[in-house]
């Protein structure tokens, strides 16, 4: 538990370098864990083969070195998220695009891809959108960073955390008082709570939660992609999709990983290779792990 303590102390102490030191050091710090933590490296190489099979060794390789860098300064980035002043916030946090699909009170999905960014995407979200934002946290098994990844969640006013041992009941009545879902449903969480629909050619279990809740709560879904830069982050709203949700969310799914592969392909590296996105196999197939 003191390990836990000092090293969110680093981070939050970290976060007050300008942005650009940080950055180098995040770098430093995603090279030796893509060197030293071997059985993740292997996942984030084999997510990578299965999905880009056309790609050469040489870009198989950059791309998980890559993803690496990025893990380790998202991270980083959270000192400065989740402690860092007002203004310092709203300089490296820039939101743009379909912003009048935030307006009113219009029940929203917001669909928001695993890419490293998706603390910052929230952040900006709930600090500089004037409308309360909603999303579903599942806990941590260390309780200290458990509570400080929901302080820095739940750090302003906009921001409302559901557990995923709160139900249906409260998200959907949140998404029909007028309050955006920030979700992140591009995951495996287990075959019992997934479709199996393709993604990049390969059968994945994913959450259908997407379809779901667009139905339950008659919301429209707008994906929302947040990207790394030099500055900090670009957060960009994009126009909603309006064909989803139908009433096939099997049909929903498989359209949503699709989108998301062009989403992906424009930042392939930024993307959350590091889970085991196809640990569930359909019935016959074994785990590429």
């Amino acid at each position: 538990m003191m390990g836990t303590r000092f090293i969110l102390y680093c981070i939050q102490a970290l976060g007050h370098l300008p942005l650009a030191w940080l950055r180098a050091l995040g770098w430093v710090l995603g090279a030796a864990l893509y060197v030293l933590v071997g059985s993740r490296r292997k996942v984030v190489q084999i997510n990578l083969e299965m999905c880009f099979p056309h790609w050469t060794k040489a870009q198989l390789r950059h791309t998980a070195f890559q993803t690496f860098v990025y893990f380790a300064q998202a991270w980083l980035d959270r000192g400065w998220l989740w402690t860092g002043s007002a203004d310092v916030l709203k300089k490296r946090l820039t939101i743009h695009g379909a912003l009048h699909e935030l307006d009113g009170d219009t029940p929203t999905v917001l669909f928001a891809p695993h890419f490293m960014g998706l603390d910052a995407g929230w952040t900006a979200l709930t600090q500089q959108m004037n409308r309360q934002f909603t999303t579903i946290y599942t806990n941590q098994s260390n309780t200290i960073s458990d509570a400080w990844i929901l302080k820095g969640r739940g750090r302003f006013a906009n921001a409302r955390l559901f557990g995923r041992v709160d139900g249906v009941k409260p998200i959907v009545a949140g998404l029909k008082a007028g309050h955006p879902l920030y979700l992140l449903p591009d995951m495996n969480f287990g075959p019992e709570n997934s479709v199996f629909v393709p993604f990049f050619g390969v059968m994945a279990a994913t959450v259908p939660s997407l379809s779901r809740f667009a139905r339950l709560g008659r919301a429209k879904v707008v994906p929302v992609v947040t990207r790394m830069t030099r500055d900090g982050y670009s957060v960009e709203i994009l126009p909603a999709w309006v064909d989803i949700p139908s009433e096939d969310m099997v049909v929903d799914t498989a359209e949503m990983n699709h989108r998301l592969e062009g989403f992906i392909e424009i930042m392939p590296a930024q993307y959350y290779w590091v889970h085991k996105r196809f640990k569930d196999r359909p019935e016959g197939e074994l785990p590429p792990y």
